[in-house]
């Protein structure tokens, strides 16, 4: 059965809190999995949305409610990467200073995006034009959220340009870590960098 056609579900107290946004992160787990497996088959410009939506047995709206842009499809965790840099800056302990919890964060994410299988992924990401310039315009808002919340810590204020520049030297060692020979070292080189930056922004 279709999303075109399964019945409305009763909203009220015999829905458990919690299943509804449970199910539709399931359906766009479900339409991002398939999405990605006929894009590494076939090619990411041969394969459509209709296509796409079929193979998913979905509605090409249920597509888009769930993913604004094609390109999107193959950043299924794009909101939770921006998310995770920002917790990072915002719920860190009090006793954790920001630079190592940052270094912290993209240490896992470097391990995350160059486990088994993420190779064929980038290669994919790496042979479309129309994939690079979403991944930058996805690193540019990544960074620009997470600007922000550096701007709003407490304590001796820095200037937005230093708020911002701190941001996009994190996201960047994402990027050259994951084309590096040793991820977890190229991490490490770019963040000693980092740190000694801000150490040196005037209070």
């Amino acid at each position: 059965m279709t999303e075109q056609t399964a019945p409305a579900e009763p909203i009220g107290p015999t829905e458990p809190i919690g299943r509804r946004e449970r199910k539709k992160a399931a359906t766009r787990r479900k339409i991002a999995d398939t999405a990605l497996r006929l894009f590494l088959d076939r090619g990411y410009d041969a394969v459509g949305i209709r296509e796409v939506a079929a193979e998913a047995d979905v509605a090409v709206t249920t597509v888009f409610s769930h993913f604004a842009a094609k390109e999107a499809l193959v950043f299924e965790q794009d909101e939770d990467f921006e998310q995770r840099l920002v917790r990072a800056v915002t719920e860190r302990t009090p006793e954790e200073p920001l630079i190592p919890a940052l270094r912290r964060e993209i240490h896992a994410m470097v391990r995350h995006c160059t486990a088994d299988g993420a190779v064929q992924i980038w290669r994919l990401i790496d042979s479309s034009p129309a994939l690079r310039a979403y991944e930058e315009s996805m690193r540019l808002r990544h960074a620009e959220s997470l600007a922000t919340a550096i701007t709003t810590l407490p304590g001796p204020p820095r200037t937005p340009t230093a708020c911002r520049a701190i941001a996009r030297f994190t996201v960047d060692a994402f990027s050259l870590a994951r084309d590096a020979a040793d991820p977890a070292a190229a991490v490490d080189e770019v963040f000693d960098l980092i740190d000694a930056a801000w150490a040196a922004l005037p209070a």
